[in-house]
C-alpha cells in the first residue's frame, strides 16, 4: 500500500476557490482505479494550508492517476491558487 501526502499552501483569499474545486473532483479521485482512500485535512495552525492524504494499491496506480488528463486538468486549476510551493510525500505501508 502506498500512502501519498500532499501539502498545499494557498493564497488565503483563494482557499474557498480550492475547496469548491476539491468538492467537485473528490469523488472522481476517490474512485480512480487503485485509490483506496482520500481525505482532505486542514492544518491545525494555518487555515490556508491543506493536506491530501490518500492510499493507493501501489505506486503504479498513483502514477497512472498522475499521468491522466483528469489530473492534469485538476492540477492546472489548483496550482494557480497556491501561495507557496506544494510538497508531496510517498510512503510505503505494510497494509
Amino acid at each position: 500500500m502506498l500512502i501519498r501526502i500532499v501539502r498545499m499552501e494557498f493564497e488565503p483569499e483563494k482557499v474557498s476557490d480550492f475547496l469548491k474545486l476539491f468538492e467537485g473532483v473528490k469523488g472522481k479521485i476517490a474512485t480512480f482505479p487503485g485509490c483506496k482512500h482520500l481525505e482532505l485535512c486542514q492544518d491545525a495552525k494555518h487555515a490556508h494550508v491543506y493536506y491530501t492524504f490518500s492510499k493507493w494499491e501501489g505506486e503504479e496506480y498513483l502514477e497512472e492517476y498522475r499521468n491522466s488528463s483528469f489530473f492534469a486538468d485538476t492540477w492546472s486549476k489548483t496550482k494557480v491558487l497556491f501561495g507557496g510551493k506544494p510538497l508531496a510525500y510517498s510512503l510505503q505501508s505494510g497494509e
